[in-house]
Parts: structure tokens; C-alpha cells; sequence
């Protein structure tokens, strides 16, 4: 991978890692929409403000005035957005030991998504990899099973797959987007922002006009975990979008090495939040690495 995809790809990781710890913390025995839609308003209110600092504000308005880049960049926002729904829910319930190292298989998924996209046959180095990485997730489920986490009654399992794969079909669609259609990466970041806060907005208010009535299981708490965790998103896909509109960047590549995110997550989420088996799961997660790994090469 050339230097200039590497560098921006791995501060993005960087800051990542630490959304992660912010996420948890924001929405831990919280209200999900609500913190979802606020860490989202925080971020683009941001990155909008950055815009008028820069000047940019005004020409990124503008760009790509057609309807099929809005269009586009709208069903990007949707994808996007029902990825972090299903996370957010997942990983208020989830430990941050056993939700992260999931996250972590985004690759894997991006990787089967090129292998249907463009036929392309896996290696033997590749099929040792899926095998590392399955043998990881495996023994997260029996490290689960000690806490008393199962796929057949949590949810929270279900959920951080299903916004996982969504959110590999979402690396692939940025390729199309950034890679093949030429989009500006700035004004994708720019229009992908306000779309995400309508999208998350108009489904915070539906759930709460349909249940209004009932009492809310959770009560919304104001964190200033929620800003911060806003934030942070938008340097990491500022510096995320950067790199994939380099040309011949291979969003397989930048996947993986963007997700080397799990290892602060991992590390420091599991301590913060006095997270049990940790020795356990790493073992696990070590697995996963060297099977994301073994994919890289």
C-alpha cells in the first residue's frame, strides 16, 4: 500500500480506537437514539463549522449538483445509518472485550463482497486466514457463554453481526463511490453528514411518537461522551475518505488496516470498564489479528 494511503488509514484506525471507548461510554444504561442522534448533530455541526473556517463551506454546498450524486450519497447515508443503529443497540449491552473484536471482522466480509463482486478465486493463505478468524469468533462465543452471552438469547450478538456486514456492504459502496465515480472525498464527507443527521433525526422522532405512551426502559442521559464520541467519527472518516480517493487504493487493504482499531478498543476499553476473561478474549482476539493479518498479505 502506497505511504500516502498508510499514513491517514492508520490515524484513522488511531482515532477509532478511542470512539469506540467513547461510544461505550455514551450509551452504556443509556437511551440509544438519542445519543446516537446527538453524537451524530455534534459531529456534523463540527465538521460544518471546520467547513466555514476553511472556506469551503460555500463550494462544498455546491458540488456534484446533480441528482444522482445527492441520490447516491443519500443511499450511503441510509446504509450508514441502519449500521449504527444496530451497533449502538449492540454495544450498550454488549462488553467492549467481546462487541469489538466483531467489529473487527469487517474485513472478512469486505473480502467476500470483492470475492462476489469480481470473482476472485482465495488463496490458500486467504482460506488459513478465514479459518484463524472463525476460530477467534468460536472462542469468543465459549468466552460468552461464561458471562452468560449466547447468540440464542442476546440480541446484542445479533445485532453487532448484522452491523457489521452492513457496514462492510458501506466500505464496498465507498470504493464505488470514491474510487470509480471520482466523487470529491470532502464533498461526500460534506453531504453524507447532513444526510445522516435527517436520517437519524426523522427515526429518533418516529420512535418516539410511537412510543410515547409506553415507559421508555431507559431514561436519556446528557454525557459529554456523546459530543466527543461525535466528533472523533468525523476525523477518522475525513482521513478514511481521504485515503480511499487516492487512486488504486484497494478497499480490502484499507479495511484491514483500519480495522487495527480493535487492539485500543480492546486494550483500554476492557480495563476502563473492569471487563472480565480479558486474558481469554485476547487470546482470541490474537487470532483474529493474525487472520486479518494473513488477508493483508
Amino acid at each position: 500500500m502506497p505511504i500516502a494511503c498508510l499514513l491517514p488509514i492508520l490515524g484513522s484506525a488511531l482515532i477509532l480506537g478511542v470512539y469506540d471507548i467513547t461510544k461505550k461510554s455514551a450509551v452504556r444504561d443509556n437511551a440509544v437514539m438519542p445519543a446516537l442522534f446527538y453524537a451524530t448533530l455534534c459531529g456534523s455541526l463540527f465538521f460544518l463549522a471546520v467547513s466555514l473556517c476553511r472556506g469551503t463551506f460555500f463550494p462544498l454546498l455546491t458540488a456534484g449538483a446533480d441528482g444522482i450524486f445527492f441520490l447516491a450519497i443519500f443511499l450511503k447515508s441510509m446504509i450508514v445509518s441502519a449500521s449504527w443503529i444496530c451497533v449502538y443497540y449492540a454495544m450498550r449491552d454488549l462488553p467492549i472485550s467481546i462487541a469489538v473484536p466483531i467489529r473487527a471482522s469487517s474485513p472478512l466480509w469486505v473480502f467476500f463482497g470483492s470475492l462476489i463482486l469480481y470473482h476472485e478465486i482465495p488463496t490458500l493463505l486467504q482460506g488459513a486466514a478465514m479459518l484463524l478468524i472463525f476460530s477467534g469468533y468460536y472462542l469468543f462465543s465459549v468466552f460468552g457463554k461464561l458471562e452468560g452471552i449466547t447468540f440464542r438469547h442476546s440480541k446484542g450478538l445479533y445485532l453487532i453481526l448484522l452491523g457489521t456486514l452492513i457496514g462492510a456492504g458501506s466500505a464496498l459502496y465507498d470504493k464505488l463511490l470514491l474510487g470509480k465515480m471520482k466523487y470529491p472525498h470532502d464533498a461526500v464527507q460534506f453531504w453524507f453528514s447532513i444526510d445522516l443527521v435527517l436520517i437519524l433525526g426523522a427515526a429518533y422522532f418516529i420512535r418516539s411518537i410511537l412510543f410515547r405512551k409506553s415507559a421508555p426502559r431507559r431514561i436519556f442521559q446528557w454525557r459529554w461522551s456523546i459530543p466527543i464520541t461525535g466528533i472523533l467519527l468525523i476525523g477518522a472518516d475525513f482521513l478514511y475518505f481521504y485515503a480511499l480517493s487516492i487512486p488504486d487504493t484497494p478497499i480490502s487493504i484499507l479495511s484491514l488496516v483500519r480495522r487495527s482499531d480493535c487492539i485500543i478498543s480492546f486494550a483500554v476499553g476492557s480495563i476502563w470498564f473492569h471487563e472480565v476473561n480479558k486474558r481469554k478474549k485476547a487470546c482470541a482476539l490474537a487470532l483474529i489479528l493474525l487472520g486479518i493479518v494473513l488477508l493483508a498479505l
